[in-house]
């Protein structure tokens, strides 16, 4: 079997599908790309043991189909030495040895047999099909999956929740300190359903969705999905098991008290305060009253402590409330606007921050919980 490709759309495209690669794999097919020729087309295939990654690369020419595996690393690190030009991989289908010819040169190397690479599960005949604009997922899973969890004893909370009916996509996390609902009413669907899609697989696959894509097809049962990206990559990977927790009850429905304010400004404002805030808490103040903020910290421990105050619009009654300073400037920067609303009932209540102005079709709301004041 032998093929001549791109070297440079070759290098792009491995390195893509590299990221799901597990430099610890228990098996050692799966340090391996698998290459495979078929009707005149090149398949990549990258896998660890829960998601595979597949694209799709065009070729110059090619003597027949077949399949080899190769070593990841090594033709990674070989690929990235050779400038744009044609080059052509001949393979031994007896011993698996490989030539790489290219204009100055050749690389040799010894494959694996293809026929001990994992294949992709397949879906259900009941598969649920759903055809979503890219960047309405692209968006959704960049504005959740900081939201997620790490913890072993709720798996559920591992991953992002896809909430699906007529009436449009629901994206979700948690870690149960804060938690991000992304709403779209532009994604159209048949009849109502969901998975939890673990946080790898959703940041591979966000990172593979270019500018330029425009439709994605997912396909999904009660085990596994199957995202495409036509003619450019697909992902199959398994889901999350068990049944989300209902994140509606846990929004406040009723928090009177507005203050609306430049996320820029009060993002670079925590940053500077948060410096002297305890290192086992992170606990920052806001100190709230009509128009003003007073945002400070304190390490008793270490006799420091940093206030600041900024402007803002506020009616409400006076407030101070608690928040953990790291978890509230990751909400303020995946929120997509200059100015951010923060609403608040008391300081033992979440507070729920939304952008001041919504994309079209788009409801999106982040909540965090309070920490408790001392005074």
């Amino acid at each position: 079997m032998n093929f001549t490709v791109s070297s440079s759309a070759l290098s792009s495209r491995l390195s893509a599908i590299s990221r799901v690669i597990n430099p610890k794999a228990i098996y050692p097919i799966l340090e391996d790309f698998l290459f495979r020729i078929e009707n005149g087309k090149l398949t990549v295939t990258a896998a660890d043991n829960d998601t595979t990654l597949e694209t799709i690369i065009d070729i110059v020419e090619s003597s027949a189909d077949g399949q080899i595996a190769l070593p990841a690393k090594t033709l990674l690190d070989a690929l990235k030495e050779i400038p744009e030009q044609p080059i052509t991989f001949k393979v031994n289908d007896s011993n698996y040895e490989v030539v790489v010819n290219y204009q100055n040169g050749e690389y040799k190397m010894v494959g694996q047999n293809p026929d001990e690479y994992p294949t992709p599960a397949v879906l259900n005949e009941d598969a649920v099909s759903l055809q979503i604009p890219a960047q309405i997922l692209s968006d959704g899973l960049a504005r959740t999956i900081f939201a997620t969890a790490d913890d072993e004893l709720r798996p559920v909370m591992n991953g992002i929740f896809f909430d699906i009916n007529e009436e449009g996509a629901t994206f979700v996390a948690s870690d149960g300190h804060k938690l991000v609902c992304n709403r779209n009413t532009n994604v159209h669907a048949d009849g109502k359903s969901s998975f939890i899609l673990p946080k790898k697989p959703a940041s591979l696959f966000r990172s593979l969705i270019s500018k330029e894509a425009e439709v994605i097809t997912i396909e999904f049962d009660s085990r596994i999905a199957r995202f495409s990206l036509p003619e450019e990559f697909r992902m199959v990977c398994r889901l999350i098991d068990g049944r989300y927790p209902n994140y509606a009850s846990v929004i406040p429905m009723n928090n009177p008290h507005h203050l609306i304010i430049d996320r820029q400004t009060l993002v670079t404002a925590l940053r500077r305060v948060s410096v002297f805030s305890p290192a086992s808490s992170g606990l920052i103040k806001l100190r709230i009253e009509k128009d003003k903020v007073d945002i400070s910290a304190q390490d008793i421990d270490f006799s420091t402590s940093a206030k600041e105050s900024l402007a803002c619009q506020y009616d409400g009654t006076f407030m101070s409330i608690g928040f953990k300073a790291g978890f509230l400037i990751d909400i303020l920067n995946n929120i997509p606007s200059q100015e951010i609303t923060l609403q608040l009932a008391d300081p033992s209540r979440a507070g729920v921050i939304v952008p001041t102005e919504q994309a079209e079709g788009e409801n999106l709301l982040m909540l965090l919980m309070p920490m408790v004041l001392n005074d």
